[in-house]
């Protein structure tokens, strides 16, 4: 069965370049959301089996996102996607449960081995 996935982004076209590497390479996409209070909403009514959540995000960051699921559920599996130079947040968001992160701009390969990585 296809694993479930949430993409969290403010960039509608950063969504859809993700949506895209995960659909072609047999994934589900079942939710997207464009900033981390919706993130939250969609992860409790979805629950997806990986979340892969932007860091800078209007109204609730992917940071304080990542706190707030894992409050839900401690075992929720979290990539986050930073830009460059965001090191310290890349940290914190590790910190918080990240299991992993990806750079933009993407490149399917890495998404791809992040997931794999993650979802075991």
């Amino acid at each position: 069965m296809a694993k479930r996935i949430l993409i969290v982004d403010d960039a509608a076209f950063m969504r859809m370049m993700i949506k895209d590497i995960l659909s072609k390479n047999g994934y589900e996409v079942v939710g997207e959301a464009e900033n981390g209070a919706k993130a939250i909403e969609k992860y409790n009514e979805l629950t997806p089996d990986l979340i892969i959540m932007d860091i800078t995000m209007p109204e609730v960051d992917g940071i304080q996102a990542v706190k707030e699921i894992k409050k839900i559920n401690g075992d929720a599996k979290i990539i986050m996607c930073s830009a460059m130079g965001q090191q310290a947040m890349v940290i914190e968001s590790i910190q918080a449960g990240a299991k992993d992160f990806i750079v933009k701009p993407f490149q399917a390969e890495r998404v791809l081995e992040a997931i794999k990585k993650v979802l075991g």
